[in-house]
């Protein structure tokens, strides 16, 4: 028979319980003992959702309280001693890395946190030393996690990553010199002692997930996978189920003789369907297959006919009993339950399938292919008529939007003139000092704003009454501002609940949710919006409270927006349409209000594209070069309507960009600001070899942590900065938002940063 089975679930719970949990902790709210408690509660409960619907593989340890590859530097101790040498608790020392700690005497920021692969996910980066050493922990959490599904009566498949992505997703710390990938021989004895306990509890298969093999890998990462599962191999080890996701393998076949032992492979067949092919001749003669072919990072029911026919494909070569029926990836990027969703218009709610209705999915699939389509006869043709309903819909068509779209000219690419002109124009416009300050947009969301905004939803208060509340909102962060002596303005963003649900919300083509939370780090949960159909701005959107915030300044507003591509990136797009259409589609719509800021007084207008970057195919070749190309002409339409002396800034998270850096200066943005607060300002090298000629402003300090950097620190990164960037081209600002900051720790660390730049200012000055 076919089985069915779930890569990873959802961890934060159905109303986002663990995020309430863990931030109540952190706050000294919540006990380490009630925390540890809900977690379990949470796991129990996933489980059974699983086993009910009918899943036949359903995945332990893929629960976290933070990150699943921080749980893997701290299952092989492969923990830095700034973290280790307090003794702390290990939830705390958990915590410590994850977070950064700033209690009790002890002050470590936290490691560097990047995006997992081309997901909004983001992961803790294993940070190696010189003469590393790794060891299994005393309670092993995949160990321990298994045991109690047991306990419970549920028998699970844990899951593990694989120990050569866990080498070559990790850096070497700061000032050491060690290559991860070296570590494959100490890392191996620690993995094996780890599988062999599993197989001890009980534990006849494990997922081990290597999804590396998506990308173009060296050859000494390749050559590690022969020591590797030659190690993990034998009587007393599991059956290993090797995943691979987001991506297509078929580059990587080489790496297959490597893999002789495993029981089974992996493969993304959403992503890349045309692989299986190719994957069903590299597969041994008893090897398993495990079929994605249920979206992992989508929310768009699963067409059961497309996806029964490729799972007969893969059945006609190996048979029923050597073929699995899997998600394509873990369902940690898609929402909970859709149960939750009690305002969707009906019609597009029954488009829609998340991570409950996915596992149900998995085991339907299996089902149908297994006792044939009579057995779940109801369920096929309710399907149907849900793809048949979707297609064919006219609210996924807007004639005028496709008319605009063929109107477009490649003059509409252009600013008026070349950035020097630009510049001066700018100059004078605007009299900023050398080292201006500013920050990225937002500023800390507090508790009585979130409670407004919850009363308006409902109609607690009219619209009206909430204006004046964001009035009074803003005047206060123009105080704030004032007091701090910053050089460029933000409103605050107290209006706005999440930097793409927010555009979403107003913009045609765009439906939005009530509880449809995903996880993006730790315990920030973001709420994607879905698009739908094509897309139009029916009016401005954020026009009156930039207005409003300039008419109360002393100093240049900045206006703020969220670029096509991140829009399109960090929504749940249409699977129906190229996702260069629907950015093209976006661009239009922003463009309209670029030019509104400018007409109402905003003439510094920030257009953020911090998944620029995220949504950069895994592999170089063609396809990345065709998605730069859109991705960067949708930048650039959406603020070439503007004049010269309006300014252009832009964005960027989590700034790995060397190798498409080309695409960055292509944008043509007269300020990037950029994550760089965890980066080695060596990163900053390739604006020198590359002479780039706008202006920068590197993260100064890390917003993803509340502890506060000194003033000092500040000034140290800065001057790390002036020895890659001209004093006239630097801005100093911190690495993103501050809407999850709390107040007292954002003034603080914002009024060092001030200082630190005014510093320099008149160092520069006396020179």
């Amino acid at each position: 028979m076919v089985q069915s089975s779930v890569l990873g679930f959802p961890r934060m719970g159905v109303l986002r319980d663990l995020k309430k949990a863990t931030e109540a902790y952190w706050g000294g709210k919540l006990s380490r003992e009630d925390l540890l408690s809900e977690g379990k509660r949470l796991r129990l409960a996933h489980w059974k959702i699983q086993k009910d619907a009918g899943v036949d593989s359903i995945p332990s340890n893929d629960f976290a309280f933070y990150d699943q590859v921080l749980d893997h530097i701290q299952l092989f101790n492969a923990i830095p001693e700034r973290y280790s040498k307090h003794g702390l608790d290990p939830i705390d020392e958990y915590f410590a890395m994850g977070r950064g700690h700033q209690k009790d005497g002890i002050d470590v920021p936290s490691l560097e946190m990047v995006k997992w692969f081309d997901s909004n996910y983001h992961y803790v980066k294993p940070t190696f030393q010189d003469g590393q050493s790794f060891k299994l922990s005393a309670d092993p959490k995949p160990v321990r996690e298994f045991l109690e599904a047991k306990e419970a009566g549920i028998t699970t498949r844990p899951v593990v990553l694989g120990p050569v992505s866990f080498l070559f997703l990790g850096k070497a710390d700061r000032d050491q010199s060690v290559k991860p990938i070296s570590l494959i021989q100490k890392l191996l004895p620690v993995y094996k002692e780890l599988l062999e306990k599993l197989k001890q509890a009980g534990a006849e298969t494990v997922q081990i997930d290597e999804p590396i093999l998506v990308f173009d890998l060296p050859q000494e990462v390749k050559d590690a996978f022969k020591p590797a599962y030659e190690a993990l191999s034998g009587s007393s080890i599991p059956n290993l189920v090797l995943a691979t996701y987001f991506g297509d393998i078929v580059h990587n076949f080489d790496v297959f003789p490597a893999l002789k032992n495993v029981h089974g492979i992996h493969v993304d067949l959403v992503r890349n369907p045309e692989q299986l092919e190719g994957v069903l001749g590299q597969l041994g003669s008893n090897q398993v297959l495990s079929a994605g072919v249920v979206d992992g990072r989508n929310i768009w029911k699963t067409n059961f006919k497309r996806a029964i026919e490729t799972v007969e494909t893969a059945i006609q070569k190996l048979g029923k009993d050597r073929v699995i029926v899997a998600t394509s990836s873990s369902l940690l990027h898609v929402p909970h339950t859709l149960e939750s969703e009690k305002k969707l218009d009906s019609e597009v709610k029954d488009w829609f399938s998340f991570a409950v209705q996915k596992a149900s999915e998995v085991a339907v699939i299996a089902k149908a292919i297994t006792e044939g389509p009579a057995a779940v006869k109801d369920l096929l043709e309710a399907n149907a008529a849900s793809m048949k309903s979707r297609a064919e819909s006219k609210r996924t068509n807007n004639a005028a939007v496709k008319d605009r779209q063929a109107k477009v000219t490649p003059e509409q690419h252009n600013r008026q003139s070349e950035f020097p002109a630009r510049y001066a124009a700018q100059k004078e416009h605007l009299k900023l000092p050398l080292f201006p300050t500013t920050t990225i947009g937002s500023f800390p969301q507090t508790k009585e704003i979130r409670i407004q905004r919850n009363k308006f939803t409902k109609g607690d208060i009219t619209a009206e009454e909430y204006e004046k509340f964001i009035e009074k909102e803003i005047d206060d962060v123009i105080k704030v501002q004032d007091e701090l002596d910053l050089d460029v303005y933000v409103h605050g963003e107290p209006e706005r609940n999440d930097m793409v649900q927010y555009f979403g919300e107003r913009l045609d083509g765009y439906v939005f949710t009530t509880h449809a939370w995903v996880q993006s780090y730790g315990s920030r949960c973001v709420r994607p919006p879905i698009i739908v159909g094509d897309i139009s701005r029916p009016a401005p959107m954020t026009v009156k409270e930039s207005k409003y915030a300039a008419s109360v300044s002393k100093k240049p507003m900045k206006g703020m927006l969220t670029g096509p591509i991140t829009c399109l990136r960090w929504s749940f797009p249409r699977d129906d349409v190229h996702q260069s259409v629907q950015a093209q589609q976006l661009a239009l719509a922003l463009r309209d209000e670029v030019v509104d800021l400018e007409s109402a007084g905003i003439y510094v207008i920030q257009v953020d594209e911090p998944a620029l970057r995220e949504g950069l195919p895994l592999r170089k070749g063609s396809e990345r070069d065709a998605y730069l190309k859109w991705a960067v002409e949708s930048f650039r339409l959406s603020v070439s309507g503007v004049k010269d002396s309006t300014q252009i800034h832009s964005h960027f998270c989590y700034s790995e960009f060397q190798d498409f850096f080309h695409a960055i200066a292509a944008l043509d943005a007269d300020v990037l600001s950029i994550e760089n607060s965890k980066s080695d300002a060596k990163l900053l090298k390739v604006f020198v070899e590359e002479a780039y000629p706008r202006h920068i402003g590197p993260g100064v300090y890390d917003i993803h942590s509340p502890r506060v950097p000194s003033e000092q620190e500040i000034k140290d990164r800065i001057a790390e900065m002036l020895q890659y960037l001209r004093p006239d081209q630097l801005w100093v600002n911190p690495d993103c938002g501050l809407k999850t900051r709390q107040w007292a720790e954002t003034k603080a660390a914002l009024v060092n940063m001030v200082n630190a730049a005014k510093f320099y200012r008149q160092k520069e000055e006396k020179a």
